[in-house]
């Protein structure tokens, strides 16, 4: 951790009255009442959504396909507001009346009379539109759908229904009644007042909104792939996967990409078949470490969950690399730290030239809220500015990594991100 950047604070606090302006929503744009809302899917995601707007007392009404999922959703959020009164974050009564708020169903007709519905299903396309098309069908007009989709195309999504302006993201991180992120996703035919509506509607449940454009990813997730590309690919050349962790805590994250990824679960969307190996992450999985549920992952896991690196990890990814004909070698803490933030920096600058974030303390803003970017820095752009965009473009260019044209431009003229 290092002393904060000149003027980081002042930064975040300018990024935060900026991000709700829309350049182009004139400042007199109607907004459409928001009394009910509907939410799809009582899972964590769903249920977390949920409490953001019983605790901002407005009603919700979840919906589930099928009543034991329905009644697991129900009982998290009961519990998630008993934790949250032992630990004297609210009243016992407030807990109870925002508990009261909620109507649980089975029914997607129960959501006939809601002003915003929330989509927070599977992570399938087809699953969506099925969602979509339906909701189209019953919703009342005028009101607004919404996906929670965290990668997924929302003009797609749109074309599934006969009223696309009232189609955008809502993209809440996990948990999501704790997470203060919203990235609120713009299509191409998202109505002013939709836009502008589910913006001040942010602020109510105490949320940071960013506007993104349509693309895999969006904003944050679009970025992070760029690292994860990174670890995964330095993995395989012979650094230690708790080198890439430390590297980043050092620098200030609460955890690195492994350890994320052991929380997470390594099993998720694995294919489930041993004998079949592509990645180091399968190769995991099928030696049974998926992560901290089973007590070891890329770490061994004590019962307090500390974590220990793994003999038997090391192993497995030597063993990976060599079949796959990869000669390891040393990597330095320094190359490992340019190759997981510069190639960010440089998605952040592609970010801006597409015109998917309408400034660059908007990515700082995302990065800082939803995905543990240490605030000393002001933020990932901001921070690029401080460390000089000349050097991320030799360090990227050193190691035969994508320069995005504006960081060449900014690189070339002495120029900023923040354009000071």
């Amino acid at each position: 951790m290092s002393d904060p950047l000149p003027g980081a604070q002042a930064h975040i606090e300018a990024a935060l009255k900026l991000a709700a302006t829309i350049d182009d929503l004139p400042a007199d744009t109607p907004l459409i009442p928001i009394a009910k809302v509907g939410v799809i899917g009582a899972g964590t995601m769903g249920g977390g959504i949920t409490m953001n707007f019983l605790s901002a007392g407005i009603p919700v009404t979840i919906v589930e396909a099928e009543q034991a999922a329905l009644d697991r959703g129900v009982g998290v959020m009961g519990k998630n507001y008993e934790a949250s009164v032992k630990r004297g974050r609210i009243e016992a009564a407030d807990a109870q009346t925002a508990m009261g708020r909620l109507t649980p169903s089975l029914d997607f007709g129960d959501l006939a009379d809601c002003d915003l519905v929330i989509e927070a299903v599977y992570e399938s396309m087809d699953v969506k539109k099925d969602v979509f098309g339906r909701l189209d069908g019953i919703v009342k007009p005028g009101a607004i759908l919404a996906s929670n989709t965290s990668y997924l195309n929302v003009d797609e999504i749109a074309a599934a229904t006969k009223r696309p302006e009232a189609v955008l993201g809502m993209h809440f991180f996990s948990p999501a009644n704790i997470m203060k992120l919203l990235e609120v996703v713009r299509g191409a035919k998202t109505g002013a007042s939709q836009l502008a509506t589910v913006m001040q509607l942010a602020g109510k449940i105490r949320k940071v909104p960013v506007v993104s454009g349509v693309c895999h990813g969006f904003i944050g997730n679009r970025m992070l792939s760029k690292r994860q590309e990174q670890a995964n690919a330095l993995l395989m050349e012979g650094a230690a996967y708790y080198d890439i962790d430390q590297v980043l805590l050092d620098f200030g994250f609460p955890m690195g990409p492994f350890q994320m990824g052991d929380l997470a679960g390594l099993d998720i969307g694995w294919h489930r078949d041993p004998s079949k190996v592509t990645t180091i992450r399968e190769a995991l999985c099928a030696a049974g470490r998926w992560g901290q549920k089973t007590g070891k992952g890329f770490y061994d896991y004590a019962e307090d969950r500390t974590r220990t690196p793994s003999d038997e990890v090391k192993a497995i990814i030597a063993d990976f690399a060599a079949k796959s004909g990869v000669t390891q070698r040393e990597v330095s803490k320094q190359e490992i730290f340019e190759r997981l933030l510069y190639p960010m920096v440089s998605e952040g600058a592609l970010i801006l030239e597409e015109g998917i974030a309408q400034r660059a303390s908007d990515i700082d803003l995302v990065w800082l809220n939803g995905y543990g970017w240490p605030a000393w820095t002001g933020g990932i752009m901001y921070w690029a500015d401080h460390e000089g965009p000349a050097k991320i473009v030799d360090g990227l260019t050193r190691h035969g990594l994508p320069v995005a044209g504006l960081l060449e431009k900014l690189a070339g003229e002495g120029g900023k991100f923040s354009g000071g």
